[in-house]
């Protein structure tokens, strides 16, 4: 991994784990809806901050990427936030095109609603 370029202020308040990886969470800026979860250093969250592109760090390939590079399906950033704990970044973005490698929209229509029971808040009714 390359010398880090991120800010030292936004450095400071990453906790990263022990791959120096910190969680991101990709949303589409206007519908709310969740995309797609990645892996970012600072090197990435850098190059994320600084080029308008989503940049990750592929834990599997060992090597940073740029959404939609290969497949045109890009990610243009509308903004970036750092959760309480530091330990995850929400990236909002414009997506051109499915986020998922498998060609959906979003990585989370493949697997299917797991059947959890719908919980309500005093108060409340669900059907």
């Amino acid at each position: 991994m390359p010398a880090n370029n991120l800010d030292p202020d936004v450095a400071a308040r990453l906790k990263r784990d022990e791959h120096g990886l910190v969680c991101a969470v990709v949303q589409q800026h206007d519908t709310g809806e969740v995309l797609m979860v990645g892996w970012m250093d600072d090197e990435a969250l850098h190059r994320t901050l600084t080029s308008g592109r989503v940049t990750f760090w592929s834990r599997s390939r060992g090597e940073y990427w740029r959404k939609g590079d290969t497949s045109g399906h890009t990610q243009h950033v509308r903004s970036v936030a750092l959760d309480c704990d530091g330990d995850a970044v929400l990236v909002r973005v414009d997506q051109v095109g499915a986020a998922c490698h498998t060609g959906t929209r979003t990585c989370f229509d493949a697997g299917g609603d797991l059947g959890a029971v719908v919980g309500s808040a005093p108060g409340q009714d669900h059907p």
